[in-house]
């Protein structure tokens, strides 16, 4: 215990002498609002014991900064940086369905097709489950069950990881309610490897990682050595900080294994802002939240949580699992974009990604 609490004092400590050696890399942001973001960061860490977090701000379309707060592993008192590499867990599901809103620009899906033209191999339902209601968690596949999320199994293909849920009945009739569920995104890898002729990790390395400049992003893998990827932190009960347990995320890929840097996805967004990825009027639709079959709406659009905090429109997602706790955060209409990747699971990066938005905005 001695040793943890002085890692978890280190990581409050470390954020000053961290940012005293990067701050000259950050000519984007004025030295009053680096001053802010770190009195934040330092705030939030602090308050959740987070051991270590890396950080990116975009402004007008442009990576004005990043930093890496902390320690990325506490048993081996390594900082984090800003090129640490961390589980994204569902903020790949805006990579997801990016990939697959392309395909259907160039006219290889239908939306609103049933999911079996593109992917036979998941089983007929009672009714059709479409493209545009996977995506936006209204196709009623359902959520994990007992400790499914605990599963150190690899799969080798997408084909068999639909076998852990694809027999199950569905939780509701497809559009009538949304339920959240990363299997639905594995079906989505799926449809996209149909449509395409593709593996999925083929298709979004050269059609998203590419062309946005994301060159530390890649499948999970935990055999693999991944050069600067962090360790992973839970909490107990009384609030002692222990290793994540063991998890491959090989079932999952398209809803939450993939691994990147705070910095590519900053590119990620700044390319789904200026168009590289997809057109305008189809990033609309992505950010647009649909609705059920009586009208609700869900709040969510496809792939891209949509809210609106104090007057600001915010797209995005956060993801948590063994290791993480992320957050994407986009606001269009002030062109700009902030990236909380954290070592710690159940962390809260999601609030506080939009509340640094809203400051940042503020004060410009």
């Amino acid at each position: 215990m001695t040793r943890v609490r002085t890692c978890i004092a280190l990581a409050v400590v470390l954020p000053v002498v961290v940012a005293a050696q990067l701050r000259a890399q950050a000519p984007g942001l004025s030295p009053a609002a680096v001053a802010k973001v770190e009195k934040a960061i330092t705030a939030f860490m602090s308050q959740n014991n987070v051991p270590g977090l890396s950080i990116a701000v975009v402004e007008n379309g442009a990576l004005v900064w990043e930093n890496g707060y902390g320690l990325a592993d506490l048993e081996n008192f390594v900082p984090a940086k800003a090129g640490t590499v961390y589980r994204l867990a569902s903020v790949s599901k805006p990579i997801t369905a990016t990939a697959i809103l392309q395909l259907y620009e160039r006219g290889k899906i239908d939306l609103d097709a049933p999911i079996q033209k593109y992917c036979p191999a998941f089983p007929q339902k009672p009714w059709p489950i479409t493209t545009r209601e996977l995506l936006g968690h209204l196709g009623g596949i359902r959520w994990y069950q007992g400790d499914e999320m605990l599963s150190t199994r690899r799969y080798d293909n997408m084909t068999d990881s639909l076998k852990i849920f694809a027999n199950d009945p569905l939780v509701a009739q497809p559009g009538t309610a949304f339920h959240y569920t990363t299997y639905g995104y594995t079906v989505l890898g799926c449809v996209l490897e149909g449509a395409s002729g593709e593996k999925y990790v083929d298709f979004v390395q050269k059609n998203i990682f590419a062309p946005a400049g994301m060159v530390h992003t890649e499948a999970d893998d935990e055999h693999k050595i991944i050069h600067n990827r962090a360790q992973g932190y839970q909490k107990s009960k009384t609030g002692e900080i222990l290793n994540s347990d063991l998890a491959d995320t090989s079932y999952k890929i398209p809803g939450g294994g993939w691994v990147s840097t705070a910095g590519d996805m900053a590119r990620f967004a700044i390319a789904m802002e200026d168009n590289t990825l997809i057109k305008a009027e189809t990033r609309e639709l992505m950010w647009t939240p649909q609705k059920t079959s009586d009208g609700k709406a869900t709040g969510y659009g496809m792939g891209f949580g949509v809210s609106n905090d104090a007057g600001v429109r915010v797209v995005g997602h956060s993801g948590g699992q063994q290791r993480v706790a992320t957050a994407l955060a986009l606001a269009p209409d002030k062109e700009m974009a902030v990236v909380v990747l954290c070592n710690l699971e159940e962390s809260g990066p999601m609030d506080f990604a939009k509340e640094l938005l809203k400051s940042l905005a503020e004060g410009r």
